[in-house]
């Protein structure tokens, strides 16, 4: 048997150009634009690459992109109302809270507090799964 080389890089292109179409498909028979929301707190390196990788991504795509930078004094209040207030927005069809969250921040009341239908990481299924 012969192996046969796969090329991650490829196959992420194809993937990426299947969703391009999709979402066209989507704007043209429903006027419907996929959301992304992005939130971060502070200002750590690392998350501020992902968070701008994703946020390249979704617009390379053609979705709706929100990008949320908030201070890391932020309190677990206001958190919790920005993740309502988008829970509740029709644009917005995926939440992703970058983590590591600040130690004041209690991160399982944040990602419990994410409509399951909205959670971009599946986080609270995946814990309550195993």
């Amino acid at each position: 048997m012969t192996a046969k080389l796969i090329s991650g890089t490829e196959i992420a292109k194809q993937i990426r150009e299947e969703i391009k179409q999709e979402v066209l498909h989507l704007k043209a028979k429903y006027n419907l634009v996929p959301g992304l929301a992005t939130i971060l707190l502070g200002s750590d390196p690392g998350s501020l690459s992902y968070i701008s990788g994703k946020e390249k991504t979704a617009h390379e795509l053609g979705f709706y992109s929100m990008r949320i930078d908030l201070p890391e004094s932020t309190s677990q209040k206001d958190l919790l109302a920005i993740v309502d207030k988008l829970n509740k927005d029709p644009k917005i069809h995926g939440i992703l809270v970058q983590e590591p969250l600040p130690k004041h921040i209690n991160a399982n009341e944040i990602n419990y507090a994410i409509d399951p239908n909205k959670d971009v990481d599946v986080l609270i299924r995946s814990m309550s799964d195993g």
